[in-house]
């Protein structure tokens, strides 16, 4: 039923739409569902080019019955701060993960920032991502490098020996100032090739515009993360009820 967990009727539907080229919001429409739920499932269970309805509803009822089996184990057992859905928060946690999948990043590096942006402080150590995601040290030490390189996470230190891996709004600004940095990168290397290929021939001229395309968008985005930083950036405070507010001190 619309609304309800996909069933495998849905998920055959799914796997015709895909094969027939629709586009994810078409499929939706057809189901009576959200596009992000259509995302998310195609994304979760092989990508658009290798997904398999009978795989992807076994893959659903084991993590059905994971969920099940987990329930009365843990702190996320029970009720979570300031009054939230503890299935709503769920839900999004993978609907942000799948935005991440769909941005470029790989599914675990996607569910490690899923989980670290979900939560009030913003920052896990190792053993409470390994516990949140139910993976592996290696798996969690694996996506903190590969997001690290990418300037999406930070490490703090942490009571003991332990580490904390934390994100915050300066990261995204730092992430952005990195693309700009690696356009920069292509647009010295496609005007070396304008001096190789010579001045006025067509592979030149090519060369040419991806060089002034990538150096107009990379001074865009230098600019307008800037802009950002300086203008929206706003730190939060905690209040005495426990809710955070934003400061007036932009910085």
């Amino acid at each position: 039923m619309p609304g309800g967990r996909l069933t495998q009727q849905d998920r055959q539907q799914i796997a015709l739409g895909l094969a027939d080229g629709l586009a994810y919001a078409e499929i939706a429409r057809r189901l009576g569902r959200p596009t992000s739920t259509i995302t998310r499932e195609v994304m979760r269970n092989g990508g658009p080019t290798a997904y398999r309805a009978d795989l992807a509803h076994r893959a659903s009822e084991r993590r059905a019955h994971r969920r099940t089996q987990a329930a009365p184990r843990g702190a996320d057992s029970g009720p979570l701060p300031h009054g939230r859905d503890a299935e709503a928060v769920r839900e999004y946690a993978e609907t942000f993960t799948t935005a991440m999948m769909e941005s470029g990043l790989p599914k675990m590096m996607a569910r490690v920032l899923g989980a670290l942006y979900t939560t009030d402080s913003g920052s896990l150590t190792a053993s409470e991502l390994a516990q949140r995601l139910q993976v592996s040290p290696a798996s969690i030490s694996k996506a903190i490098a590969f997001l690290e390189n990418l300037d999406l996470v930070r490490r703090e230190a942490a009571e003991g020996r332990r580490e904390r891996y934390v994100v915050d709004d300066q990261l995204w600004y730092q992430s952005m100032i990195r693309s700009a940095q690696t356009n920069d990168q292509l647009v010295a290397t496609a005007r070396q090739g304008v001096a190789v290929l010579g001045s006025g021939t067509p592979a030149a001229a090519r060369l040419e515009n991806i060089a002034r395309f990538l150096d107009f968008v990379g001074e865009s985005i230098t600019r307008a993360a800037e802009q950002a930083r300086d203008l929206l950036y706003t730190e939060t405070e905690t209040t005495s009820d426990g809710n955070a507010k934003p400061s007036s001190d932009h910085g």
